[in-house]
């Protein structure tokens, strides 16, 4: 529907396309912050380490070797560790059948669907693009929701894919790695006493060589943290995303906001999630306790406010 030509929206309501245009701002700046992270890590340590050129050269090209063979590899990684198995139409009818409609809807091609054999509801989706995509449910997911509720979760997945989070969550995940490896070797360079041959190539300069080095420690110390910070951000902002687009896609937010309380109201943990993976389920599958830092280091926003927002809409 033409947002000009739609109704007014009521007063405290959220037009789905304003959510889905802030969503896209907020990640773009995530994603950038993500580069000057990376810039401010290689400046810091080029500058503080005094890194010959030939050093620098190996290290990058052994670097961007380990993003491509992740980046192509990963999707093959997150399939074997969920302990999914493929299924067809004949096999799931109303699971593959509901995706095809949504496909046609959403004009996508048809993805890869998975089933994972574990009664905690939930659903990912995962891939390089819409033409290397897999959809992938729990059996818990099948059995507890019912058909309106499951079609809002295969509209979220979907909206994934048709938004490119997957590719976005893919590079988000490889650049993590980038930074975490760039900083051990910093680390290990720094221990191994790199900073004093740079310190003897500076007399009466010393003082600020020193300086310079501790810098380059401190942002090899922290910028890993940072990086995992800015990755949890961009994947919250991922799902409100989803969330709204779903919405769009299958025409009900209540669809997916029932759904969502289901999950929430289902205690059981998804035996198959683990920390790499937990953020690209539907909802948090690792039963956390709360905390005051639960919020920043959460790979999901609070379920209760993403209902909220559905219903709102």
């Amino acid at each position: 529907m033409n947002r000009e030509l739609g109704p007014a929206a009521a007063p405290g309501s959220v037009l789905v396309y304003d959510r889905i245009g802030a969503n896209k701002r907020e990640t773009w700046f995530l994603l950038v912050a993500f580069v000057v992270v990376i810039g401010g890590l290689v400046a810091a340590l080029t500058y503080g380490f005094g890194y010959p050129p030939g050093v620098l050269g190996v290290v990058g090209i052994g670097l961007i070797a380990y993003a491509i063979f992740s980046y192509y590899a990963s999707t093959s990684v997150v399939l074997s560790i969920s302990g999914a198995h493929e299924v067809t139409k004949e096999e799931e009818w109303e699971f593959v059948r509901r995706v095809e409609n949504l496909c046609i809807g959403a004009g996508l091609p048809m993805p890869r669907t998975w089933v994972l054999e574990d009664s905690a509801p939930n659903a990912f989706a995962t891939g390089r693009d819409p033409d290397h995509s897999h959809v992938v449910v729990t059996r818990g997911l099948l059995d507890k929701l019912e058909p309106i509720e499951l079609e809002g979760v295969l509209a979220h997945e979907l909206s994934h894919i048709g938004n490119y989070d997957i590719r976005v969550m893919t590079i988000v995940t490889v650049l993590v790695g980038l930074i975490a490896l760039v900083s051990d070797f910093a680390l290990r360079y720094a221990w191994m006493g790199a900073g004093s041959r740079r310190s003897s190539k500076n007399k009466g300069g010393g003082g600020a060589a020193l300086i310079a080095i501790a810098i380059a420690i401190i942002a090899a110390i922290l910028a890993p943290i940072i990086a995992q910070v800015i990755r949890f951000a961009v994947s919250r902002r991922r799902e409100y995303l989803a969330d709204a687009s779903g919405a769009l896609l299958c025409r009900n937010p209540e669809a997916l906001a029932r759904a969502l309380e289901k999950i929430a109201g289902d205690d059981e943990p998804l035996e198959a999630a683990n920390k790499a993976t937990a953020h690209l389920y539907l909802a948090n599958p690792l039963k956390e306790h709360a905390s005051l830092l639960n919020n920043l280091f959460s790979t999901h926003p609070d379920i209760n406010d993403r209902i909220r927002v559905l219903r709102s809409m």
